[in-house]
């Protein structure tokens, strides 16, 4: 089965625009990466019928907004094969993370050997 790079860019809407008369292509994905249509779609329902706040309500909302999430956290531990899903850490951007790895970790718990998983995730 071949890569089909124009299968992959349908899945993004804003790919389908063109800049200076050309496809777009965007390399920015460390500070905003693009979205397919299936996150969008479900970023929308979530804004539009189930957002709610998490780890900080005991409604009815909040309480399923917490179990999404925490679902999302198990997924990712099973991907990456993480012990516990304690072990998985939610941040905004690449920056954000790189600077709390930085700072909590840093040179006391990071020795040579050690590995560092990073996702597009």
């Amino acid at each position: 089965m071949a890569f089909d790079v124009a299968a992959i860019r349908r899945d993004f809407p804003i790919l389908g625009r063109e800049v200076y008369g050309k496809p777009l292509v965007y390399l920015d994905n460390a500070a905003s990466a693009q979205k397919p249509r299936p996150v969008l779609e479900a970023i929308i329902k979530s804004y539009a019928e189930e957002y709610a706040n998490v780890h900080r309500g005991l409604h009815f909302l909040s309480n399923a907004a917490t179990q999404a999430f925490e679902d999302a956290r198990e997924s990712v531990r099973r991907f990456i094969n993480a012990p516990t899903k304690d072990q998985i850490v939610f941040t905004r951007n690449a920056t954000e993370a790189i600077n709390l790895v930085a700072q909590s970790f840093g040179g006391e718990v990071i020795g040579e050997g050690d590995e560092i998983v990073l996702s597009i995730l």
